[in-house]
């Protein structure tokens, strides 16, 4: 009767685990179970198997095994796993299977036990003589009966003690991998416990970084909010005002009452359209050129009127197919226009100025030509990076619609500013 070894190492990983408490139990009480089946066989098979004195040491025996495992069961738990107590029990208890199954082979059912719990009694040392013992206990049994009466069964115990070596040997080779992937699951979990753990981490740092470019952001939506009403005020309020006070000294300077009139008339308009600029300005609306014209229609408008009031020669031109474009780029080229040629009008000295703007696949282009007094580039001071006025103003502008400006200049050679914008079509 081969027995398997214990597999309990395997599943006593959790102490609340349902499978290691029904282990637990086992071990309490499954040799009572055994002792009563092998004492149930051997008592059937007494008349043939044992003498009377043999049965009177077998009550003995017998009796004394109860006593072992009721004394084990009151002091067992104060000596939980493997210690000296243990060990000591383990010994007797396989004293007394081997006793009781040299006189009946069927008492092999109780020894037996000692497969089932050498891993919870013994260190890992002794472990192998414990189940060493126990083989022997059982292979005396199913090769007959100790001691073997002849050279037959003698070769018959030495090969059902091999085999039952085998198998031990197997089952502990079973175990060890049990141990080993218990082993290994639980430094998987307690690895998966650290990741999660620094996962987060670092979804608290990623938070407290979410909400701190929410801040940025924020704040720098108020800032580019400022420069805009800033360069809106300085594109539309600050140059007709500038246009104000250059008509109001021509009439001061004048003594004919018709050329007063009329520039008196244009500072009125001026100041009306300023006016009309400033609201929208605020909020954020578009430009009053662009209220009822297109971009083409606006920009021809704002040439015309700019060379009305300085007497300088201005020409506008449209190359390629004209199509609507999106309110924001229309305005944000319209303003650069006005810019640059406010810049035309107080520090060219020009004679002569072209404004040229281009539909392109993919983009649109505004250049603003002069024949004035020009500048030395690499003399200008370098650029605020704050989107102010004039060029830099310019470019900020060009930028938030993901587009570009460019000037080309020579002293005495004149001035040329080159807006490139994407060509984002009218939704």
């Amino acid at each position: 009767m081969t027995t398997p070894v214990s597999m309990s190492a395997s599943v006593a990983v959790d102490p609340v685990d349902p499978v290691d408490k029904r282990w637990r139990t086992f071990h309490r009480w499954g040799p009572f179970g055994l002792l009563g089946v092998g004492l149930a066989m051997s008592a059937a098979s007494a008349d043939l198997l044992m003498s009377g004195a043999e049965r009177a040491v077998a009550g003995v025996l017998v009796v004394a095994a109860v006593v072992l495992q009721v004394g084990w069961l009151r002091f067992g738990d104060r000596h939980p796993g493997p210690s000296a107590f243990s060990n000591a029990y383990y010994a007797v208890r396989w004293a007394l299977a081997f006793a009781l199954t040299w006189l009946n082979p069927f008492f092999a059912f109780f020894a037996a036990s000692g497969y089932f719990c050498v891993d919870r009694l013994l260190p890992p040392r002794l472990r192998r003589v414990g189940l060493l013992a126990s083989a022997v206990t059982m292979a005396g049994s199913q090769s007959g009966g100790l001691p073997p009466g002849s050279a037959l069964q003698w070769g018959l115990f030495g090969g059902v003690l091999g085999a039952n070596l085998v198998l031990v040997a197997l089952f502990e080779h079973f175990e060890k991998q049990d141990q080993d992937r218990s082993r290994l699951q639980k430094d998987t979990i307690a690895e998966l416990e650290r990741t999660n753990a620094r996962l987060q981490l670092a979804l608290d740092e990623n938070a407290a970084l979410h909400t701190q470019l929410l801040v940025q952001a924020r704040e720098a939506g108020v800032a580019d909010e400022r420069r805009r009403l800033a360069a809106e005020i300085h594109d539309t309020i600050a140059q007709g005002l500038t246009g104000i006070i250059a008509q109001l000294q021509v009439v001061a300077g004048t003594s004919d009452p018709d050329s007063a009139r009329a520039h008196l008339d244009r500072a009125a308009g001026l100041a009306r359209h300023s006016l009309g600029e400033a609201r929208r300005a605020v909020h954020n609306l578009a430009p009053v050129a662009l209220e009822h014209d297109a971009l083409p229609q606006a920009l021809e408008k704002t040439v015309l009127s700019w060379a009305e009031r300085t007497g300088v020669r201005a020409e506008f031109t449209v190359t390629g197919t004209a199509e609507p474009l999106h309110d924001e780029v229309e305005a944000t080229l319209l303003r650069i226009a006005q810019e640059a040629l406010s810049n035309t009008a107080r520090h060219a000295s020009a004679t002569r100025t072209g404004v040229t703007l281009s539909y392109m696949a993919g983009e649109v282009t505004l250049d603003v030509r002069d024949d004035g007094r020009g500048f030395d580039l690499a003399a200008l001071p370098p650029r605020s990076g704050h989107g102010g006025f004039g060029l830099d103003g310019m470019r900020a502008r060009a930028g938030r619609l993901a587009g570009s400006l460019s000037v080309e200049a020579e002293p005495g050679q004149g001035t040329a500013v080159s807006a490139r914008v994407p060509l984002v079509r009218h939704v």
